[in-house]
């Protein structure tokens, strides 16, 4: 079976070298690029399994790299970043990012989320994976089809990454029953993985707006302040 291919974007060789050595241990498949501009036409001409960027890079940064590939790509994305600034992982999750990590890191906790991550992206390849989640669910003008990664309104593609995917498939799947934010996170994200309510409130927020694209009037996911979060019954 062919080992999913991981894409390294980050102008620190030393950081290049380590984490490439690191993920080939583990039998993945990598490419490294050394600044954004360059890892751009790398992507769109060799597409990998997930990407992991440094924010702070030359001629291009992780944050723009990933608002470009959103365009046209769900591609998992894992933020490797040194500053403390709080801001750039809610900016960075609002565009569509997966996970973030804080530079130093342990080079085990970046292979468990990189593993994690791409469990959720192929849900059929996980042992534990449910045989009902891989069937298409259907609410009303909703369609979700699992195994393909693959959602529409009203036959209108959405695109969603790997946790917009997890958090709407959590709320659609029992409509009028509401979720709190807790219950999102395992959802959405491994037992490992710590996450705080604001991850999952951008991640509501941004699964709103990209619906609203395709039917200004949405809103079928509704907010229960101090509460959670669900999916409207029709």
């Amino acid at each position: 079976m062919q080992m999913p291919t991981i894409a390294l974007v980050d102008d620190d060789r030393n950081i290049l070298t380590s984490v490439s050595l690191s993920m080939e241990a583990e039998g993945f498949r990598v490419q490294t690029y050394t600044d954004g501009a360059s890892a751009l036409d790398g992507l769109k001409a060799n597409p990998p399994d997930l990407a992991i960027f440094d924010i702070k890079m030359p001629r291009m940064d992780g944050m723009e790299l990933l608002r470009r590939l959103r365009q046209k790509s769900d591609l998992p994305v894992i933020f490797l970043t040194s500053k403390d600034e709080e801001i750039d992982e809610l900016f960075g999750l609002k565009m569509g990012a997966d996970d973030f990590i804080r530079k130093p890191f342990s080079q085990r906790l970046l292979v468990e989320r990189v593993k994690t991550i791409l469990r959720r992206a192929n849900p059929k390849d996980a042992a534990a994976q449910k045989e009902t989640e891989a069937k298409i669910l259907e609410r009303g003008r909703l369609k979700m089809d699992p195994e393909r990664h693959t959602c529409t309104w009203d036959g209108t593609p959405v695109t969603l990454t790997v946790t917009e995917f997890l958090i709407l498939q959590a709320l659609a799947t029992r409509p009028g029953v509401v979720k709190s934010r807790n219950a999102l996170m395992d959802a959405a994200y491994d037992d490992q993985v710590y996450v705080d309510d604001r991850t999952i409130d951008s991640h509501i927020k941004r699964l709103r707006k990209k619906f609203k694209v395709v039917e200004p009037d949405f809103e079928m996911i509704e907010t229960l302040y101090g509460v959670g979060y669900r999916f409207r019954e029709a």
